[in-house]
């Protein structure tokens, strides 16, 4: 049993439950227990509201009045059995039985994330129908699970960022046991489990917390989806709390190996201390000394060294988004040119420049961004970076949801494939990506029908900034957010894994992912990862990384087709007694459904279309 409750929520103590929630201008607060009782709670001298009830099991259903106004659920709810506009359910997370063993947790420079919807992910959309799916990510090689939102969200289905129940799971994915076994099994499979986490906004429609109290809501700063949120105003201090002690709870009662900070950017905080600071401390104080390892990653654009790198009032979380790569390779591979890819030029050069340093811009001015964007990541370690060529984001903020393998060849995603995969930075996969998915991932809602009509229009509104869009009629024929064939298109179809191209591209990514975890030249654990990366020429990267004396160099072509000479670079050059042999290429039968492998006559690669080469050490194969 829990010898220190949690502040706030219904704590299950066995004879009796705990009831305290937050409401410093209120005159009373009763709780309404569903077997008819109103019992009037007790308020401290910070607003702080409790009440110790008896014969209240878990299970029992809870609601909350607010001088005289109700009933509404409670801000802290551990599970919302009805929606997030109903009563909330006690519920004692310590009853769970775990059967993970000894998971501690994994190192960073270990990580490979896979992003997944659970809503999507598979047919059913449940955690239980997810966790049936995760020894297939082991085995592809995934070391860690990043789990979109699961904050409970009006309606049945939604992308996450619209939660308004912070500590409760989504009912529509199963209840909160139904999570702790997806997370089980994950950890039984050593795989981590990370859980993206918004505390920038509250979603429109179902966020009770001003009922309790308006300081929730900051007096002086916006996000762009909607209040800001306060956490330097007036009464900050149990709001700092609130969220705090959420991403506490997440971790130690679903026992989450980390949390994805969305949109960390959109916190705006002008105290001597900024939240995100006073968060990561609280969550190292929470479990210091457990021996227990865990991430806390920020989604930020502004590409700020401060965010990972400890000192006096900064952020010194263990890792960031580093979408930057991703904005090169798809202006390089698809052409986009329209908002933030204005920034970016997707030279080869500029691909290189990126992937050598975690992030392209350095303080250097970006018109799109409206100033100097970025800062120095000299010093800051590879795999603080997390990079990717997909992910949620960057499909579903397109019109159409469509991947990047919908729009360039696929010899061309093998060649982008590479280089994330063998960079030492981070890699994330976005659900599906790893068979080269037909499904999109496209964005959608089911808000009430007023707020629906909203955000279908607001939808197609944004993109009326784009050149492809410029004709109202045409933004008409972008998905409507809220029709379920919206979210019934975005749901992956696994039977396809068994079918060609689909069944090659799986192999490569296998391939590539055994190579990261077992190749002596790869290996990050421990080191400080050899890396050296030059453009070749405008069409061509070369890649070489080296440890342990054993070294792998790849030949990675983007566009076009054309003949690489080798015997110049400084890259090709090793040991006369340890010539270099060949491995794999991306375009062999194996891997490509239309197989076009380049011919090799070292020093000279010959391509025939886009792709990549692997050489090794003398007596290494790419196996």
């Amino acid at each position: 049993m829990r010898q220190e409750p949690t502040k706030l929520g219904a704590t299950y103590l066995g004879d009796f439950t705990r009831f305290r929630v937050w409401s410093p201008a209120a005159q009373t607060v009763n709780v309404t227990i569903d077997d008819g009782r109103e019992i009037r709670m007790d308020v401290d001298c910070d607003g702080f509201w409790q009440a110790d009830v008896r014969a209240v099991s878990p299970g029992t259903l809870y609601s909350y009045h607010v001088d005289a106004r109700g009933p509404f659920p409670d801000p802290a709810s551990r599970f919302q059995p009805q929606g997030v506009h109903g009563p909330s359910a006690v519920i004692d997370p310590d009853a769970y039985i775990w059967t993970e063993g000894e998971w501690t947790g994994i190192a960073l420079d270990e990580t490979v994330i896979y992003e997944l919807h659970i809503g999507t992910f598979t047919p059913e959309g449940t955690f239980a129908a997810a966790a049936a799916k995760l020894s297939q990510l082991a085995e592809l090689g995934i070391t860690a699970v990043e789990l979109m939102p699961v904050a409970d969200f009006p309606g049945n289905r939604n992308w996450g960022y619209d939660g308004v129940c912070l500590f409760s799971p989504a009912r529509c994915y199963g209840t909160p046991d139904q999570m702790r076994d997806f997370v089980n099994r994950a950890h039984q499979l050593k795989l981590a489990v990370f859980l993206d986490v918004v505390y920038n906004h509250f979603g429109p429609d179902g966020a009770y917390h001003g009922i309790f109290s308006q300081h929730y809501y900051s007096k002086a700063h916006r996000s762009p989806w909607g209040d800001g949120l306060n956490f330097d105003g007036p009464l900050s201090g149990p709001v700092r709390e609130f969220f705090a002690e959420n991403a506490v709870r997440w971790l130690h009662e679903y026992r989450l190996d980390g949390l994805r900070l969305d949109a960390t950017h959109a916190i705006v905080d002008e105290s001597p201390v900024h939240f995100l600071a006073f968060l990561t401390q609280a969550v190292r104080n929470a479990f210091a000394g457990e021996g227990r390892t865990i991430h806390l990653i920020a989604e930020d654009h502004r590409n700020l060294a401060r965010m990972v790198k400890p000192g006096p009032g900064w952020e010194g979380m263990n890792a960031v988004w580093a979408d930057d790569l991703h904005h090169q390779i798809r202006r390089a591979l698809a052409g986009d040119s329209d908002g933030y890819f204005q920034d970016f030029d997707g030279s080869i050069g500029s691909v290189v420049a990126t992937a050598g340093q975690g992030w392209f811009y350095s303080g250097q001015y970006a018109p799109h961004f409206g100033g100097p964007r970025g800062s120095d990541p000299a010093g800051i370690a590879y795999e603080r970076f997390v990079t990717c060529i997909q992910n949620h984001d960057q499909i579903g903020n397109r019109a159409f949801g469509d991947r990047l393998h919908h729009t360039i060849d696929l010899s061309a995603f093998r060649a982008a494939t590479t280089l994330l995969l063998l960079l030492p930075e981070t890699p994330l996969l976005f659900m599906g990506q790893e068979w080269a998915a037909t499904s999109p991932f496209q964005f959608f809602t089911d808000h009430n029908e007023e707020l629906g009509r909203l955000v279908t229009a607001g939808r197609r509104r944004e993109f009326g900034q784009f050149k492809a869009f410029a004709d109202p009629a045409l933004r008409e024929s972008i998905p409507d957010p809220q029709a379920i064939s919206t979210f019934e298109n975005s749901k992956l179809c696994w039977d396809e894994r068994d079918r060609e191209p689909h069944q090659s591209t799986l192999r490569f990514y296998r391939r590539l992912l055994g190579l990261r975890r077992t190749d002596r030249a790869l290996r990050t654990a421990g080191t400080s990862p050899s890396l050296q990366i030059a453009a070749h020429d405008d069409s061509v990267v070369l890649l070489r990384r080296e440890s342990g004396g054993e070294r792998m160099l790849a030949v990675i072509r983007f566009l076009g087709a054309g003949s690489v000479k080798l015997q110049d670079s400084p890259l090709f050059q090793s040991p006369p007694d340890s010539p270099w042999r060949v491995g794999c290429t991306s375009e062999e039968d194996q891997f490509a459904a239309d197989p076009s492998p380049p011919r090799i006559e070292l020093p000279y690669v010959h391509f025939a279309r886009p792709g990549a080469v692997l050489l090794f050490s003398a007596g290494k194969e790419c196996v």
